[in-house]
């Protein structure tokens, strides 16, 4: 039984030999030198320009997700680029190659959790939290875009973000829904959870209209820019080959006291 190929298609860009189109926007004519950056990559994902209240939230939550230090994926990024300083593309991969579940990639979880609350139309927000939290109790699992390791009891990231969304008039219901869902886990757990940056993002790509699946692309976009930052550094003040020498003689010393 043959089958008919479907055409293949993109609506995203076009070019000829004396244009070229993204986004149905002239990129000499309309875009460089119109459009920063975020804005840019605002308009490749979702096809439309952002309202300048929609781009000041936007590029705040990109800013926020370039840089938090020697975090996992800089470490793998600098010791990839220790060993292969010919290919910086691939240590930006391997610092990449990190960002999940427990590393930028909570964004995806936290707005997918508050998207997937919120599907039905709700507007019982405190039931909605309460049922959220539950659940993950239940589960016995963690929930998206609450606790920090170092920044206790305030992420400082997020209530300056939660600002720049109320000034800019984006501080709707999945915001508030974080919150509660903030508030009530500190209550049904007795501690300190608070919501740390990735938990605001979830709730402010949701309030931008942005679909949860591309959300951890967000932080992929941005935190190549801190990896690219963190690779030039290691290039002229190096230290992944101290890094590795130090883990090699400490996690080895054991074997070597053993035998001595």
């Amino acid at each position: 039984m043959s089958r008919t190929p479907r055409p293949i298609r993109s609506d995203i860009a076009w070019s000829t030999s004396d244009r070229i189109v993204v986004r149905g926007r002239d990129l000499p004519g309309e875009i460089l030198g119109h459009m920063n950056l975020a804005d840019f990559s605002f308009l490749q994902l979702t096809g439309r320009e952002a309202t300048p209240e929609q781009s000041r939230v936007y590029n705040a939550l990109l800013i926020t997700l370039v840089e938090h230090g020697l975090t996992p994926s800089v470490i793998a990024a600098r010791m990839t680029y220790a060993g292969a300083p010919e290919s910086l593309q691939a240590a930006v991969a391997a610092g990449l190659c990190g960002l999940g579940s427990v590393f930028v990639g909570t964004t995806e979880g936290a707005a997918s959790m508050l998207h997937a609350a919120l599907a039905d139309g709700s507007t019982d927000l405190p039931a909605v939290a309460a049922e959220i939290v539950a659940g993950v109790r239940e589960r016995r699992a963690i929930i998206p875009g609450l606790g920090h390791p170092l920044h206790k009891p305030i992420d400082p990231r997020t209530p300056r973000l939660f600002a720049i969304a109320e000034e800019n008039g984006l501080s709707g219901r999945y915001v508030a829904l974080m919150r509660l869902v903030g508030a009530e886990a500190e209550h049904v757990y007795d501690r300190a959870l608070p919501i740390n940056a990735t938990g605001a993002i979830g709730a402010l790509t949701n309030e931008l209209g942005l679909p949860p699946k591309v959300v951890r692309g967000l932080g992929v976009m941005a935190r190549a820019i801190g990896l690219v930052g963190h690779i030039l550094e290691e290039s002229e003040q190096p230290m992944a080959v101290e890094l590795w020498q130090r883990a090699d003689e400490e996690a080895s010393a054991h074997l070597r006291s053993a035998t001595s």
